[in-house]
């Protein structure tokens, strides 16, 4: 569903986090992202790329509507009228896993093409929280530049990199370690981390 209206529902001005899912493989974190904001009581905002929607399919079982579902408000990749491209319109701020290099570059030059890379646009210069799960690798000076230009305008570059020691078991411990550590810089506990307390 879209948004046209921004005083459609009282309820929506609420503060609320908008999850951004483009393209790159791990399509899984911006499942898990927007599973784990809805078990803390966080209202979401979903935006997928085109591409996330091919992702989607090719690496899990789930359907867009399925995501649709979960969140509280989607909408279409290039529906740039709606409410969160919009500075007035309140948020926590926003995150996009995974994150491809075109949405980081993108992001990172202003030069916005859709809704996605327009809402992260948006949450650098209202001066909100961005963080940006960016998957690929290896990196060449290009794309280092632009996570750098980020990082310069407050967002912050956080790659989905496994943490050994919490010794995972299995590849969902992986995912949610990370997603963990994502919403820990929004201040939501998702209860699923292992922090690390010294050796043992």
């Amino acid at each position: 569903m879209t948004g046209r209206n921004i005083d459609r529902d009282e309820k929506d001005r609420d503060p609320a986090i908008v999850l951004g899912i483009s393209g790159a493989s791990g399509a899984v974190y911006g499942v898990r992202t927007l599973e784990r904001l809805r078990d803390a009581g966080i209202k979401t905002h979903l935006i997928m790329s085109k591409a996330a929607r091919i992702t989607l399919a090719c690496e899990t079982n789930y359907k867009i509507k399925d995501l649709e579902a979960i969140a509280d408000r989607s909408y279409r990749p290039d529906d740039v009228a709606a409410p969160i491209s919009s500075g007035s319109f309140q948020t926590m701020g926003m995150i996009v896993a995974p994150c491809s290099i075109r949405s980081l570059s993108e992001i990172a030059s202003g030069v916005t093409s859709g809704l996605l890379s327009r809402a992260a646009d948006v949450t650098l210069k209202q001066k909100r929280r961005l963080v940006l799960l960016v998957r690929e690798t290896p990196l060449h000076s290009g794309h280092l530049k632009s996570m750098l230009a980020v990082s310069d305008m407050g967002g912050v570059i956080m790659p989905p990199v496994p943490a050994m020691y919490s010794l995972p078991k299995t590849l969902d411990d992986l995912i949610e370690h990370t997603v963990g550590r994502a919403l820990d810089l929004f201040g939501i506990d998702t209860k699923k981390v292992r922090r690390w307390n010294g050796p043992v």
